[in-house]
């Protein structure tokens, strides 16, 4: 993966993991403090996404990161609070040369892969993906309707989340936890769409409420207010994520804005959630059109190995595995103490 993109001339960059916001994606951050800064929160990074963006506003046309990230959230066979990403971020990418690229880097991989199997290198399976360019899509609204067989609401309407639980109502499909509109519409993708995504597939075009950091556009045929994104999916699974950016200041502080709407009304969400001022005054410097890519390296793997668990390709495992090793090896301390006071 890091040849690929210096190939191309991408520099690889190493952003803060620790900062005072967690920045890029919507998701629960790790807090900590540093004894320089007595009184101050920190966070770890959710995403790297807008500290490379802010170098792509610094004159770097071309940038890639791949490192850590953290997400203070659920822990299955497909997430752990602590994950490995690849972001790449290029000046004047459009959403096509985007999707383009994923195909290239994916079938590269895939030929190595399969190359490396085939001389026995390792003790693998062929993951047998079809991996042949171009790749399938899937508009994200107008496949969703075409499974219910009905139009969704103006998902911009002040009414849009009361009619969309009708619709679950009515099609007896169940609610997520916490039903805001971005939630419900998230359910529906992961209901109706994701599975039909066995071959490597991208699904295109997203409410503009799931891509918060994404320019958007008023989509011919539906008239809905959509991301110009796009998720490739393989088996029923996303493996990268990919969208033009917005640039606009003011669109990017309205849909900050919005996005804040859809937070659970809790004490410590309203605590963390705030607008990411800096960033939003870094784009008034001028970003220009900007296309940007983000890859689960976790992921990536499990694919190709054919790991069903993510622990299956950590080091150490899940961050479970990790805790219970201290946790195991104190009390394995504990008992030894307890021992020799009984001897004596």
């Amino acid at each position: 993966m890091r040849s690929f993109f210096e190939k191309r001339d991408f520099v690889e960059v190493q952003t803060p993991i620790l900062a005072h916001e967690a920045g890029g994606a919507v998701a629960r951050p790790f807090h900590t403090s540093a004894s320089e800064f007595p009184g101050r929160q920190i966070s770890l990074r959710i995403a790297p996404e807008l500290w490379l963006k802010r170098l792509v506003l610094g004159g770097f046309e071309k940038v890639f990161e791949i490192g850590p990230c953290f997400r203070n959230e659920g822990l299955d066979a497909n997430h752990n609070p602590e994950f490995t990403t690849c972001e790449f971020y290029e000046a004047y990418a459009r959403l096509e040369d985007l999707i383009t690229m994923t195909e290239k880097l994916f079938s590269e991989i895939y030929s190595l892969v399969v190359s490396t199997v085939k001389n026995r290198e390792v003790a693998l399976d062929d993951p047998g993906i079809e991996a042949t360019p171009p790749f399938g899509q899937l508009e994200f609204i107008p496949t969703i309707e075409a499974c219910l067989k009905e139009s969704l609401p103006n998902l911009s309407s002040p009414n849009a989340t009361k009619e969309l639980l009708a619709i679950f109502d009515k099609h007896e499909i169940p609610l997520p936890a916490h039903p805001t509109l971005p939630r419900l519409l998230d359910k529906l993708a992961s209901t109706l769409i994701e599975p039909l995504c066995q071959a490597p597939t991208f699904i295109t075009h997203h409410p503009e409420c799931l891509s918060p950091l994404a320019k958007s556009f008023t989509q011919t045929g539906t008239g809905q207010q959509v991301a110009a994104s796009a998720e490739l999916f393989v088996k029923g699974q996303e493996i990268a994520n990919m969208y033009e950016e917005e640039n606009s200041p003011f669109e990017q502080r309205r849909k900050f804005e919005e996005a804040l709407q859809y937070k659970e009304h809790t004490d410590s969400a309203r605590k963390n959630s705030e607008i990411n001022e800096s960033y939003v005054q870094a784009l008034e410097w001028g970003l220009p059109p900007t296309g940007g890519w983000g890859c689960g390296i976790d992921r990536l793997v499990m694919l190709f190995t054919g790991a069903s668990r993510i622990g299956d390709v950590l080091t150490f495992g899940t961050l479970r595995n990790v805790v219970n090793l201290g946790s195991a090896a104190k009390a394995a301390k504990k008992q030894k103490q307890s021992a020799k006071k009984d001897d004596q």
